[in-house]
């Protein structure tokens, strides 16, 4: 049974009350002057998965893949982890500030991220690369791409000044969105766990995937199951002929002979881990 209690006939019963009142005001307004941002962002920047990178570490293997021979533009990069729930973990670029890679490439970055985990298992990797054939018209998996759309509440939320840093606003929030061009892996840690999604764009899609993969490599979360490429592992592969038809059903266009070549190498020069 609820007690109720009078304060009729006392002088402390109003007075208690409106002190009562005025603490629960303050702390409302302290609240209100608290963005959800700086909140979620400060809960968020605890990992899921303590195996999954920091801004920081994110930040470091991006900066050094992107600094290595890429066949393609060599333009200021973006990439995302998102943790095995599909939330984002981790924002970072390598221009001096946000303005510097196209901005565009943010929420495609998150958007390969999301791709590389949610269509991968704990044991055959996909990368987005792998995703190009089977996603076109007449293709096995056409409309793909349109089957899980990124979520502008979280792509788009919060203070740009604050993208690509620690405290980017989409940390903690799961984007969705499916990429079927090259830059999107699936993160697996040392035991053969996959832990999540890594994605990178700001170049052509051949140079994402080769940014992308040797941020991987350095990151030290390649230990690959096994893949649909000729190396059974998630490379991309360049097998479309003159009507855009993949033998292996997996393949992806090419963009320069450079990117070519250095992605054909990748698994001499950036073996993945075993």
């Amino acid at each position: 049974m609820t007690r109720i209690i009078s304060t009729r006939g006392t002088t402390r019963g109003p007075a208690l009350t409106r002190r009562t009142t005025l603490a629960l005001g303050a702390l409302l307004a302290v609240m209100a002057c608290s963005s959800d941002s700086s909140i979620t962002a400060n809960t968020n920047r605890q990992r899921s998965d303590a195996r999954l990178p920091t801004h920081d570490e994110l930040q470091a293997a991006l900066e050094f893949a992107r600094g290595t021979p890429n066949g393609g533009f060599n333009l200021d990069m973006w990439a995302t982890v998102v943790d095995r729930s599909g939330k984002v973990v981790a924002v970072a670029y390598t221009g001096e500030k946000e303005g510097d890679q196209w901005q565009g490439s943010r929420v495609i970055s998150a958007q390969k991220a999301n791709t590389g985990n949610a269509f991968s298992l704990p044991g055959l990797a996909l990368s987005s690369a792998n995703l190009y054939a089977a996603a076109q018209p007449g293709g096995t998996l056409f409309g793909l791409q349109e089957s899980n759309p990124v979520d502008p509440d979280v792509a788009y939320r919060g203070n740009v000044a604050d993208f690509g840093t620690d405290h980017d606003p989409m940390i903690g929030g799961r984007i969705g969105g499916i990429n079927v061009f090259g830059g999107g892996f699936p993160l697996y840690a040392s035991d053969g766990t996959l832990i999540g999604g890594l994605g990178v764009s700001g170049d052509a899609s051949c140079a994402d995937h080769n940014i992308g993969w040797k941020t991987r490599d350095r990151l030290n979360l390649d230990f690959v199951p096994a893949g649909v490429s000729p190396t059974n592992d998630d490379n991309i592969i360049y097998d479309l002929d003159a009507n855009d038809h993949s033998a292996s059903g997996f393949g992806h266009p090419e963009c320069f002979a450079a990117s070519t070549a250095i992605s054909n190498a990748l698994p001499h020069d950036y073996p993945i881990g075993h």
